[in-house]
């Protein structure tokens, strides 16, 4: 038993000094052009995944959360924060977006793998080592609107989304971001830019 545990502590001592040998070494290519080792990543995706569930397990959704004000309250926060990164239907990425690693997701899928608690944690907190940022400086309110509109991204169209941006700016909507924006009919111009329509609304 005692050569069993002096091997299993060997072992494990070597592991840390090996990765402080890597660590120091400068050896780990910490670009964000160049994937992470499949070790890495595994790890990475683990913990994160394993975070989120267990720091979100004491958290309730509002009643009312698919509200249809509440949707739009979110479409506003989602246009102005979120869809630079992640997209929109209608709307690409930015520039910006192709550059970060990992790369965003695209939200209409990957929000169905969380619970309504877990969005709304990872809005508020963000996520380290991935680019999100923490919202924790916005309102529970105007997060867990977010997470309403979330769950009607799955499946929505150019033109829903479009109606949505309108409805957010018709209530005093606070984004400013007219090129990543769609206009009125859900159709975003050329490379991105918003129609004419969609850009007036923001005027005074």
């Amino acid at each position: 038993m005692r050569t069993f545990v002096a091997a299993v502590a060997a072992v494990l001592l070597l592991a840390v000094l090996g990765g402080i040998v890597l660590v120091y070494s400068g050896a780990y290519d910490v670009a964000a052009n160049n994937p992470h080792w499949a070790v890495t990543r595994w790890v990475m995706e683990t913990a994160r995944m394993r975070s989120i569930k267990a720091h979100a397990a004491g958290i309730a959704a509002p009643p009312g959360l698919g509200d249809q004000m509440r949707i739009v309250m979110g479409t506003d926060h989602f246009a102005a924060h979120c869809a630079v990164c992640h997209g929109a239907p209608g709307v690409p990425k930015d520039d910006i977006a192709e550059g970060l690693y990992p790369q965003p997701p695209d939200l209409a899928l990957t929000a169905k793998l969380y619970s309504d608690a877990e969005l709304f944690w990872i809005l508020k907190h963000g996520i380290k080592m991935t680019g999100m940022p923490s919202w924790s400086d916005h309102s529970d309110d105007e997060l867990w609107a977010t997470v309403a509109f979330l769950r009607k991204l799955d499946g929505m169209s150019e033109q829903d989304y479009g109606r949505l941006v309108q409805a957010s700016m018709q209530m005093g909507g606070h984004h400013h971001h007219d090129e990543s924006e769609p206009a009125a009919d859900g159709h975003a111009g050329e490379h991105g830019e918003a129609a004419p329509a969609a850009r007036d609304a923001h005027q005074p």
